[in-house]
């Protein structure tokens, strides 16, 4: 969702036809970015609140109160690569050299790591030399098999089907810690674009949505929607600020308007957004050459990039969504490409954060919504294709108070089921959940007034097999 697109969004319906009104506060004025000024004055008390945003789900009726205080936690933001299709887990982090031609096709080797012990598939050479960073979760399941079903289950952890959609883990960081953000940039970001309606706000209403910056972070300047104008250059913005302000007769005439004074404190804030510091963390030719080259020049490596200089600006929840990994065809073609920009951009990001003192408060999470079936399909028109497979997959964590340098649970000999120690959504999230100090047993405001909360219990049918408490 794009800054210019939440002035659109005040006013909206669930999936069941409720109106559901979205009161906004003057920080969240500044993050839709420009209002003009006698839109801001006409525009209703509600939209001129100096008070700060309280964390609560705006979209209930009736109001809701405000949600649990934080507890204590070691991650401050927390970088999900989310690898949208589902990527394989036998080709990538779980390797099965044994298992044969049919189930490992071209990539049969398994490489060593830093850690004794531990082997990931030859395309990671990269991840192999920073192992001690990063721990591998190789017994995750749900076992479902639909792109947004299991989507779904991996960024909400509530069965899909419900008469609502949950926030996913996302718009909950948006929720719980959005209070204590003072930055102008939303705190939920997704490079580069959107990974699907069920990554987003759920039954929270739009304030709690996803900004997707668009623009490529590889091109020569990182067009970020809403925030870098297409072809305008920055001194041309700020020419067209300074002309604005000489231009603003309704300012000179109506002077000491308390609410021009609101409006014209809001407009300067959203100018800081789009021409001052906060513009300038999606400015990558501020890094060095060097640095860049070592994320690889591409989307994938450069978003990775622009995600650690947003943890330095304190961003609670980024996304990076990495497509293509939907691989029925050709999969060992797509591997070649994409593999190594995963391991290269993955591996970079977790090296300069631990380099830039970070590493520590943000956790670093990255899976598909689940994995790709073992036995290769060679038969047309799939020509060595692997299909969808939710019965066992990997996600490797890192950060944030999560452990490096440990495998937690086991597939069998093929990776086609859990041998041992499952893990399911519940168990991942709730971790996430409990290094960033949020309640997972937080009660949310729901719009029909129904008990909610961040995680599902086993009352409500959720599988857990516990925390991950051998990594934390």
């Amino acid at each position: 969702m794009s800054i210019s697109n939440y002035s659109r969004r005040i006013v909206s319906k669930d999936s069941l036809g409720m109106t559901l009104s979205l009161p906004m506060t003057r920080r969240e004025i500044l993050r839709v970015g420009f209002f003009s000024t006698a839109g801001l004055l006409f525009a209703g008390k509600s939209l001129l609140r100096a008070a700060e945003p309280s964390a609560t789900a705006v979209a209930a009726a009736p109001a809701p109160g405000p949600a649990p205080a934080p507890m204590k936690g070691k991650a401050k933001s927390v970088i999900q690569v989310f690898l949208w299709g589902g990527m394989s887990h036998n080709d990538t982090w779980d390797p099965k050299p044994d298992a044969g031609y049919d189930y490992m096709g071209d990539f049969r080797k398994a490489i060593p790591t830093n850690v004794d012990g531990i082997q990931i598939g030859e395309l990671f050479p990269n991840l192999a030399k920073q192992a001690d960073k990063y721990s591998l979760i190789r017994s995750l399941t749900h076992r479902n098999n639909g792109h947004e079903t299991a989507a779904y289950l991996i960024q909400t952890a509530h069965a899909p089907g419900e008469r609502l959609a949950y926030p996913s883990i996302g718009a909950v960081f948006a929720l719980f810690k959005g209070a204590d953000y003072k930055g102008l940039i939303p705190p939920y970001v997704v490079l580069t674009q959107p990974q699907g309606r069920f990554s987003e706000e759920g039954f929270l209403g739009p304030l709690y949505k996803p900004f997707a910056t668009g623009g490529d972070p590889n091109a020569a300047r990182f067009e970020v929607e809403g925030v870098v104008a297409k072809g305008i250059t920055y001194e041309r913005q700020k020419a067209r600020s300074a002309l604005r302000d000489d231009l603003d007769t309704m300012g000179m005439v109506m002077n000491g308007s308390n609410q021009l004074a609101v409006s014209a404190d809001a407009r300067k804030q959203a100018y800081e957004l789009i021409l001052g510091q906060a513009r300038g963390v999606f400015d990558l030719s501020q890094e060095k050459d060097d640095l860049r080259n070592k994320y690889g020049r591409n989307t994938f490596g450069q978003s990775c990039l622009a995600a650690r200089r947003m943890v330095e600006a304190g961003v609670p929840y980024i996304v990076i969504n990495s497509p293509g990994w939907d691989t029925h065809s050709n999969h060992f073609a797509t591997m070649r490409r994409q593999g190594p920009q995963l391991d290269q951009g993955v591996a970079m990001l977790l090296q300069d954060l631990h380099d830039h003192g970070l590493l520590d408060s943000t956790i670093v999470w990255c899976s598909g919504e689940f994995g790709r079936t073992p036995k290769v399909d060679w038969q047309p028109p799939w020509n060595g294709g692997r299909n969808h497979h939710g019965e066992v997959f990997t996600a490797l964590v890192a950060g944030g108070g999560f452990k490096g340098g440990h495998v937690v649970g086991a597939s069998d000999a093929r990776a086609e089921e859990v041998k041992d120690r499952p893990v399911y959504p519940v168990d991942l999230l709730g971790s996430i959940y409990t290094l960033a100090g949020i309640d997972s047993t937080a009660k949310l405001a729901h719009p029909m007034g129904a008990e909610a909360r961040v995680l599902p219990t086993a009352e409500e049918g959720a599988k857990s097999a516990g925390l991950l408490k051998e990594i934390m």
